[in-house]
């Protein structure tokens, strides 16, 4: 069976009838197509005044998933279809809550304001499930949900669709798309999905050749996971470039490994005992430094971050979008957005006399930030990137996993 990247859209049947005449000949029946819906069926739109609903249309929803990511989204979208529909391919930062397994589905949700705005969508204009899904979510008092009732089947006309670890590892399985991963090099070295192709967000200008000659050819972008919008980046790029096939695996190489599949990260050879010296710990003004050139000791700024104990010389900067920062952030960090600045702008933008810690969401975006100004020759000396996935609240409590050193 072809693997069908984008999933499910508006399926337009035709049917093909033969019979015959009464004059004993053949002839085919003309072509009957299915009639594509543009409105709510009856049965929905009852749901829809039932629950007191308000429909957005695709603008609205593709304005609504900001950069993509689930930090960087301006709101909260519920696809209410089944979780192998899901997984198959939903619209970028969606969560899953079945309209039939609701109870096992909304523990998500257990912290999200309930003036968050939310719109679900489901299987389009004749699906139930969405109005259902949005009319519990306004039982529990949330107060700000909408319906995409146009759902599933519009956007995949339109836009790339999100795709779940089964979708990704059959495309590998079956070498049925090109994978494409979109960290910085130096993290594909380290490990990727085996069959990768490399192409940061940020050099697309300089490697946008190595994109394949055929516009229909399956895409499926990746990277550091649910946070990480530079897969996202590179998607959008394709579709702007006229590529039909374009998905985004947003669990990325995490979820990937977490699934326990195959990498190209290799066993290392232990050095022998007789000749491994101990590490010895260095620190640049009372900071520790990590074994990675230019990184902070995570484990040892993770502790401090967690017990709010940041020594005040240090200054944290977050190098995300202000959207993704208001959306939470670690406390007291100063938002520069580094990816739209150059060199030189971001560094007169960093506090003077501080050691500077770069963060960002996934540790990508920081080490880009690192080495711009390292390859402009700017002292870094005392400036450190924090590698680290980071998924902070409103109240700047965060969820905190470090990544394995580079070398």
């Amino acid at each position: 069976m072809k693997l069908k990247l984008l999933g499910a859209s508006v399926v337009v049947a035709s049917l093909l009838l033969t019979g015959c005449a009464t004059s004993g000949t053949p002839e085919a029946a003309p072509v009957v197509a299915a009639k594509v819906l543009s409105e709510p069926t009856p049965h929905v739109k009852g749901l829809m005044d039932k629950f007191q609903l308000q429909n957005v249309d695709y603008a609205y929803a593709k304005q609504a998933i900001g950069n993509g990511t689930r930090s960087g989204a301006k709101a909260l979208l519920i696809d209410a279809r089944p979780n192998p529909k899901y997984l198959g391919g939903t619209i970028p930062s969606s969560l899953n809550i079945p309209d039939t397994q609701i109870d096992k589905f909304i523990g998500q949700l257990d912290k999200t304001p309930k003036d968050k705005e939310i719109i679900v969508f489901c299987g389009g204009w004749d699906c139930e499930k969405s109005p259902i899904v949005a009319g519990h979510l306004k039982s529990k008092g949330f107060t700000n949900v909408k319906l995409y009732q146009a759902g599933e089947p519009e956007w995949t006309t339109k836009n790339y669709l999100e795709v779940g670890t089964p979708v990704m590892e059959s495309a590998f399985k079956k070498n049925a798309a090109v994978m494409i991963d979109a960290r910085p090099y130096v993290k594909t070295l380290q490990e990727s999905i085996p069959g990768a192709m490399y192409m940061n967000d940020e050099e697309m200008p300089q490697l946008m050749g190595r994109f394949p000659t055929d516009k229909n050819t399956p895409i499926i972008t990746f990277c550091a996971g649910f946070e990480c919008h530079k897969s996202h980046v590179v998607a959008n790029k394709l579709l702007e470039l006229g590529y039909k096939k374009v998905s985004v695996y947003a669990g990325g190489l995490p979820a990937w490994k977490e699934a326990k599949l195959q990498t190209t990260a290799g066993a290392k050879p232990a050095a022998p005992a007789a000749a491994t010296a101990p590490k010895q710990d260095v620190f640049v003004d009372g900071v520790k430094t990590g074994s990675d050139e230019g990184t902070v000791d995570g484990e040892w700024y993770k502790a401090l971050i967690v017990s709010d104990k940041v020594p005040a010389n240090v200054a944290i900067i977050d190098v995300r979008n202000p959207a993704e920062y208001a959306n939470g952030h670690i406390k007291g960090a100063i938002n520069i957005e580094a990816g739209k600045l150059s060199a030189a702008d971001f560094a007169a933008k960093l506090p003077k006399g501080k050691v500077v810690i770069i963060n960002c969401a996934t540790g990508g975006r920081a080490m880009e930030a690192h080495m711009k100004l390292k390859d402009a020759k700017i002292d870094v000396s005392k400036v450190m990137y924090f590698d680290a996935n980071i998924k902070c609240d409103a109240t700047s409590k965060c969820e905190i996993k470090v990544n394995e050193p580079l070398g």
